[in-house]
């Protein structure tokens, strides 16, 4: 068993866990994110498709339920002593089977936290889990009380997402020696994802962001692919990822020449990152951030290009997304601390011209500032 982190800080994480959990007042936690389950025990998988979920009782003790095939997944890669597999089949109720198990903890008549935020709990799914603990427990929605503790990282993790950042500048380096006119989309792509795989890599929490042409003003994934015109504009959004933990970039490139309004608007995302840099502080809110985004793009001008959001928090995440919790926007309370990590993007797509500009990276919290975790420059790249 390989776990990527020390004994010392498993048992520091559960001991923060716990006091989080007496504080809130409930005799056990839930777990449905996988997230969770990963930073709490080290068990690593894709299995939360489907019904599972990680017990701990405010005794410390833990008890995973999952399905058979992955039985061997937490043995192999977590500290989970206790696995409990519900079995498959017609009619088959994992809610109620989950049930006696909490009924065997002790847990009849407890408060007990749900992660009811979770991908691995679907709506259906939640229903059924609110019908067989109707009058056993008392259900309390405790969906951030992890996502709080992982927010601000160990040494540990912050190492891994330094490599994390590492293997994203390689890709972009990647990115960079193949754009050109007549090369496919799916060229870079492929260049972009060897880099990270070879560099000892994970896939990341969703698919890289590509488009061209008119789909450079998209930040989402979408399907097909298209070749570079000899005047072009090309999208990327991608993250180094290492050890599930993540490192976002962003960045537009003109192809053949930049236009007059993609060096307009590259001159104030610089600006405005700075500018986000600068407010990324220790006892800053995370919407003072977003704030500084959003002034800095209106006074160019790009009020009706910019979004109403400014990036994240990054860490480890599973698929669909590495967007973690919280997110840069007007009014979010959240203190910025040291140890956080988060990605900022620049985003400016201009319908109205038909032009993309984005710039962004990660950037860790340490020493009383924030820290680029890139090396890239931010000079516009022409490709």
């Amino acid at each position: 068993m390989a776990l990527h982190f020390t004994d010392t800080e498993f048992a520091d994480r559960k001991a923060r866990l716990l006091a989080g959990m007496k504080a809130a007042d409930i005799d056990a936690l839930l777990m449905f994110r996988q997230e969770s389950m990963y930073w709490l025990t080290g068990y690593d998988t894709f299995g939360y498709v489907y019904f599972q979920s990680l017990v701990l009782t405010v005794d410390g003790r833990i008890v995973l339920m999952t399905r058979a095939p992955d039985l061997r997944q937490a043995q192999n890669t977590s500290n989970i002593a206790d696995i409990r597999i519900w079995v498959d089949r017609n009619g088959a109720s994992p809610a109620d089977d989950l049930r006696a198990i909490l009924n065997e903890l002790g847990l009849e008549g407890g408060r007990l936290g749900v992660e009811y935020e979770a991908y691995g709990l679907t709506g259906r799914n939640a229903m059924r889990l609110n019908a067989a603990l109707n009058g056993f427990a008392t259900l309390i929605d405790e969906s951030e009380l992890v996502s709080r503790l992982r927010l601000v990282k160990s040494a540990a993790e912050i190492a891994y997402t330094r490599r994390a950042a590492e293997l994203a500048d390689d890709a972009l380096d990647a990115a960079h020696a193949l754009v050109a006119r007549d090369i496919d989309e799916g060229e870079i792509l492929a260049v972009m994802h060897s880099v990270i795989y070879r560099g000892g890599g994970d896939d990341p929490g969703n698919e890289f962001i590509i488009g061209s042409g008119p789909d450079a003003l998209l930040c989402r994934y979408k399907s097909g692919r298209r070749t570079l015109d000899a005047e072009d504009q090309l999208t990327l959004e991608w993250a180094g990822v290492y050890r599930h933990y993540h490192a976002a970039m962003m960045r537009t490139i003109p192809v053949g020449r930049a236009k007059p309004e993609h060096l307009a608007m590259h001159t104030a995302c610089v600006k405005a990152l700075e500018a986000c840099h600068a407010t990324f502080l220790p006892g800053n809110l995370v919407g003072d951030v977003f704030d500084t985004y959003a002034q800095v793009m209106d006074a160019h001008g790009y009020q009706h290009a910019r979004l109403n959001a400014c990036g994240y928090s990054m860490g480890t995440t599973f698929a669909p997304n590495w967007m973690d919790w919280p997110m840069f926007y007007h009014g979010n309370p959240v203190v910025l601390e040291e140890g956080m990590v988060f990605f900022m993007h620049m985003i400016l797509m201009d319908s109205d011209t038909g032009s993309a500009m984005n710039l962004g990276e990660s950037f860790v919290l340490e020493n009383g500032a924030g820290s680029r975790l890139s090396r890239s420059s931010r000079e516009l790249f022409v490709g």
